[in-house]
């Protein structure tokens, strides 16, 4: 049993006598959701291949069952299939990785040595987009307009999920100019992309977060993101799984 399994199977197993709520998934099945969430990786190598029609259309469907506030369904997918295309693509995430790395001052050429997307290696290539005319959607969003943001990262969480349950790696990419992606992919006018999604077969997925493997970023305690009552007062969520 590798690590992070195991860690899921404690996280998930709790304790001995704690009666199982009447609507709850077998344990096998429990086992399997958590693993594909704690085993989930954004992934930036790929090795070729393809994903088969049936399978993508799966992976499809898991994200449009995805949750989204006044049931608006926010999500628009363009597969991107035509090489040119694709080195179109390239080339605007190329430029923004370039004007980021300059942002970041000091931290410049550590970033340039990151490996930050996959779109040329990658069996598929999935635009993300929210469609125009989201404005009438007024339910839930009339204070939180970005809700519509929201509910579609809810539909690439459930892809990224299904993706690792079928043995595909996906990555999410977002260095890039929305305005230069709409137009090179004819989008209309108040349409936005939000994600360029490399998906495809991969070696081995990583054991931790690439990131955090580079030593870019740690992954916070969850004690110190739950609180209790007020902003700052410590919680209990229980034990921490990962």
């Amino acid at each position: 049993m590798s690590g992070v399994t195991g860690v899921v199977c404690a996280a998930v197993a709790g304790p001995a006598d704690a009666a199982a709520p009447s609507h709850a998934f077998s344990d096998a099945e429990q086992q399997a959701v958590y693993r594909a969430i704690f085993e989930r990786r954004d992934m930036r190598h790929f090795s070729g291949g393809a994903v088969a029609d049936d399978v993508l259309q799966r992976l499809l469907s898991a994200a449009h069952h995805a949750p989204s506030v006044g049931f608006m369904q926010p999500w628009r997918f363009i597969r991107v299939r035509s090489r040119p295309l694709r080195e179109g693509v390239h080339a605007l995430i190329e430029q923004e990785r370039v004007l980021t790395a300059q942002a970041l001052g000091e931290r410049e050429d550590e970033f340039m040595k990151l490996k930050v997307q996959g779109v040329l290696d990658a069996a598929e290539v999935l635009v993300v987009a929210l469609p125009p005319g989201r404005e009438q959607h007024v339910f839930g969003r009339r204070t939180l307009p970005e809700m519509d943001v929201a509910s579609a990262a809810c539909a690439i969480q459930n892809l990224w999920l299904a993706a690792r349950a079928e043995g595909l790696g996906m990555g999410w990419v977002s260095i890039f100019d929305p305005q230069q992606l709409a137009a090179l992919l004819q989008m209309p006018e108040g349409s936005k992309p939000i994600a360029v999604l490399c998906l495809g077969p991969v070696a081995a997925f990583y054991d931790q977060p690439m990131l955090q493997a580079e030593k870019w970023a740690r992954r916070a305690p969850l004690a110190d993101m739950v609180f209790e009552d007020h902003w700052g007062a410590p919680g209990e969520p229980g034990p921490e799984a990962g």
